[in-house]
């Protein structure tokens, strides 16, 4: 059986609450980092009509994939081969256009400077707080969650504490850190708006936004809506609604 734990209210003082407090300052030191090191906004080019046209391809497929149980078998059918039909469909890439758009997307530099910049004002911070959590707290057992979990959230919340006998529910400080890290978007989106919170928000989600700085690549999103127009099974749900109106009138009938 697990084992129960009193924990220290000095841990609270001394370890809880100064980690929850300085992964937030840092967040909002990097929001104002980042700030600073951004490069000044250049005068905006107005938009290709042609990748304008391909992104309203792309989001009439998806609109087409997500909705395609609301439409006929023999609808969705042409409405699919419309846009996946080899050649002739609307999300087919020609090989040459591809290569142009990958190659047009690295030789920007002033792209790579931003990139580079926004991994500094990320991994730097980020790897001396962790340096200062795992010499200082690394060991302790920071709180305890108030409901059961299973044993598969062991090691996401016991991180640094090889003890199999302590309860699941106990968050050790290491883990606490993580928690943090990865938890904190919406005290950032009260504390600096919600158009700000991406700056100070945790490391998965600056990821993406890196990603998705590098901008649009219709090359890469026509090919990857095909590909999911391609292997979608088609299911309508009109006979599933019927049946279920039925079901639902004959218990209120019977009632």
């Amino acid at each position: 059986m697990a084992e129960e734990l009193v924990l220290d209210t000095a841990i609270r003082d001394w370890v809880l609450i100064p980690l929850s407090v300085v992964m937030v300052l840092i967040g909002v030191l990097r929001y104002f980092v980042s700030k600073l090191m951004r490069s000044p906004p250049s005068a905006s080019p107005s938009p290709d009509p042609k990748t304008v046209k391909e992104g309203q391809v792309v989001i009439r497929a998806r609109n087409l994939r997500n909705g395609a149980q609301f439409i006929p078998a023999k609808a969705f059918k042409a409405r699919k081969l419309y846009y996946t039909n080899g050649e002739a469909g609307l999300l087919h890439v020609p090989k040459e256009d591809a290569q142009k758009a990958q190659a047009a997307m690295f030789s920007d530099p002033n792209m790579a400077m931003d990139m580079m910049k926004k991994n500094l004002s990320m991994i730097v911070p980020q790897t001396l707080t962790f340096a200062w959590v795992n010499f200082f707290f690394s060991g302790f057992v920071a709180a305890k969650i108030p409901f059961p979990l299973t044993q598969r959230f062991r090691g996401m919340l016991q991180n640094g504490i090889d003890l199999s006998t302590v309860d699941v529910s106990y968050v050790s400080s290491r883990s606490w850190y993580f928690l943090n890290l990865f938890g904190l978007r919406g005290l950032f989106s009260l504390i600096l708006g919600e158009e700000n919170v991406y700056a100070a928000t945790d490391d998965a989600q600056k990821m993406m936004a890196m990603g998705g700085g590098m901008g649009f690549n219709p090359a890469m999103s026509l090919s990857a809506e095909k590909d999911s127009l391609d292997i979608i099974q088609h299911d309508w749900a009109l006979p599933k609604m019927e049946r279920h109106a039925e079901d639902v009138l004959r218990k209120l009938l019977k009632n």
